[in-house]
């Protein structure tokens, strides 16, 4: 299918670029064999690569030549009567697989900031917006002119909140007429992002936006009051609407669908009041399909009439066989060759008005001279001589006037070639400069991380100073405790010899009780005999006293809780 190549051609070149080695428009046919197996895979089309051997005798394919053969053996096989959903789905699936080939040349640069999604999503609209230009016979370029560049980063620099700044881009423009991927993505990134004045998420996210509005085809989201089916209630929801479908769904996220609704020709909108109280009659829409009618209810009259007009529209786009973004793109694009063409014609015209000036000119001095000459053969002869000149004057000035636009065309070339030098040394001279300030900002953050070392070591030293004179106390403290030890010490020494002095005086005394008790026994038997007992021959005392090995013992018990009391804890 021709619209499907047409519309894959910029992404199709990307690949056929990054497969030629040399940059000379040439590759090899067995390079070219594993693209086509790719592309003919996603369009359920197999073993469509092996026509290239007998495809021209030669080793290698131009662009032009592989176009063709894409065109005759690839993309015819899709019926015409295809779906602009699936059209869409096609080019998005061929646009994946050219990325894939040429991405690891697109994607290399310097201080990226956009993430590969990203850079991929910009990728698809530069080739959507891009047009295929030649060079030579052999050599094609996909350049993506001025004012379309200005149009889609303008868009992007007004959506995350800056100030997009027109004149400084005419003046851009002015030197640089069309811009490479390369080109482009390094003028997002470089001059207009890249001081850090915007989050990368905030960036990202307009790029998604963008992508969507023109791969897409979205033509307005918002909120909207949609009535139920069962229940006439308004419930709320967040839709977007496409030429083809109006899709809702729960949040702004878009995460979860709660419904779509097809849209085709036949498909109508209008303004309704049915079953709406009276101040609320003016924000209520219906649209009628051919299945049902669904009622919408918006916030405020603004909203409605913005919601109608887009509706219209997509009802309207619903029957085309291209995208909306890509027809007003070609309406640009038709627009900026009918003007240069004007601009053409118009300079060819006060060239040939110059000339005829010239001429008439010329004729008014001849035919002066004749006049004053009167009927002399001479001065007709002179006069004939002087229109053959003029003639011949005309003639080289034709000639002059064409080596004159073959120069202009030269020197625009080379004019062109030394601004994109110029932009190329700017951007390098930019991130050299960058690299610089990354540079000192790494140094002074190597001094602040001096310091702070610096502090922390000074307070360890005064930690440790503190911890040893602590430790000092310690020391002195155990050498004291030590020192009561082993005073505690000796006094149980003393005091275990006077225990067993105590004990030997003890033994000393039960032996010496039991030699009087023995005398004792062996003295009463007499004493009972004589008939008396005698008192003073009683050993026993008359009064109780303190035994002696009882005050030893209640001496040691009271050094022994004295020397606990005293010993350290």
């Amino acid at each position: 299918m021709s619209l499907l190549l047409k519309n894959a051609t910029n992404s199709i070149w990307h690949a056929f670029n990054a497969l030629c080695c040399d940059k000379s428009g040439l590759v090899v046919k067995s390079k070219l064999k594993v693209l086509t197996a790719n592309i003919g895979t996603l369009l359920d089309l197999y073993g469509v690569e092996k026509g290239l051997e007998h495809y021209r005798s030669t080793s290698d394919l131009n662009f032009e030549h592989f176009k063709y053969y894409l065109q005759k053996e690839v993309f015819s096989s899709l019926p015409d009567n295809i779906t602009l959903t699936s059209i869409q789905d096609f080019e998005a699936r061929v646009d994946e697989v050219c990325w894939l080939v040429c991405k690891k040349d697109l994607i290399l640069r310097e201080k990226p900031l956009l993430p590969d999604e990203s850079v991929f999503q910009l990728f698809r609209v530069f080739c959507m917006l891009a047009d295929l230009v030649v060079e030579s016979s052999e050599i094609y370029q996909v350049l993506m002119h001025s004012s379309e560049v200005g149009k889609v980063v303008s868009e992007i620099v007004n959506s995350v909140g800056l100030e997009w700044n027109a004149s400084e881009f005419e003046i851009l423009s002015s030197s640089v007429r069309a811009f490479r991927f390369s080109s482009f993505l390094a003028l997002i990134e470089t001059k207009y992002f890249g001081d850090g004045c915007v989050e990368t998420d905030g960036l990202v996210e307009a790029v998604q936006e963008i992508f969507r509005t023109y791969l897409q085809d979205v033509l307005k989201k918002g909120t909207l009051m949609k009535r139920g089916f069962l229940l006439p209630t308004l419930r709320e929801y967040w839709f977007v609407l496409r030429p083809t479908q109006l899709n809702y769904y729960k949040s702004q996220d878009e995460r979860e669908c709660c419904g779509s609704i097809s849209l085709d020709t036949q498909c109508r909108v209008d303004a309704t009041s049915r079953g709406m109280r009276t101040q609320d009659k003016a924000h209520r829409l219906a649209l009628h399909t051919s299945e049902r009618t669904y009622e919408f209810a918006a916030y405020d009259h603004r909203s409605r009439l913005q919601w109608i007009s887009s509706l219209h529209l997509a009802i309207a786009q619903s029957g085309c066989r291209e995208g909306y973004q890509r027809t007003l793109a070609a309406r640009r694009r038709a627009q900026r060759e009918a003007d240069a063409l004007r601009l053409s014609e118009e300079h060819k015209r006060r060239t040939s008005q110059i000339l005829d000036m010239e001429m008439t000119r010329a004729q008014l001095q001849a035919e002066k001279m004749a006049i004053n000459l009167n009927n002399s053969i001479s001065a007709r002869v002179a006069a004939e001589l002087q229109a053959k000149e003029l003639e011949a004057v005309h003639r080289e000035e034709e000639k002059r006037v064409q080596m004159l636009e073959e120069t202009r065309r030269t020197l625009e070339r080379l004019l062109e070639e030394e601004t994109q030098a110029k932009r190329d040394e700017e951007i390098v001279r930019n991130l050299q400069g960058r690299v610089l300030r990354e540079e000192m900002e790494h140094r002074e953050k190597l001094e602040r991380l001096q310091e702070e070392q610096k502090a922390l070591l000074e307070l360890e030293r005064e930690k440790r100073m503190e911890f040893e004179k602590q430790q000092k106390d310690k020391e002195e403290q155990l050498s004291e405790a030590q020192q009561r030890l082993q005073q505690l010490e000796d006094e149980k020494q003393k005091l275990d010899r006077e225990l067993k002095l105590a004990q030997e005086k003890i033994t000393s005394s039960e032996r010496s009780k039991e030699v009087l008790e023995a005398k004792l026994r062996v003295m009463l038997p007499q004493l009972k005999d004589s008939g008396r007992i005698c008192r003073a021959l009683s050993f026993v005392p008359s009064t109780k006293e303190r035994p002696a090995f009882a005050e030893v013992r209640s001496n040691i018990s009271a050094n022994g809780l004295k020397r606990s009391e005293e010993a350290p804890h």
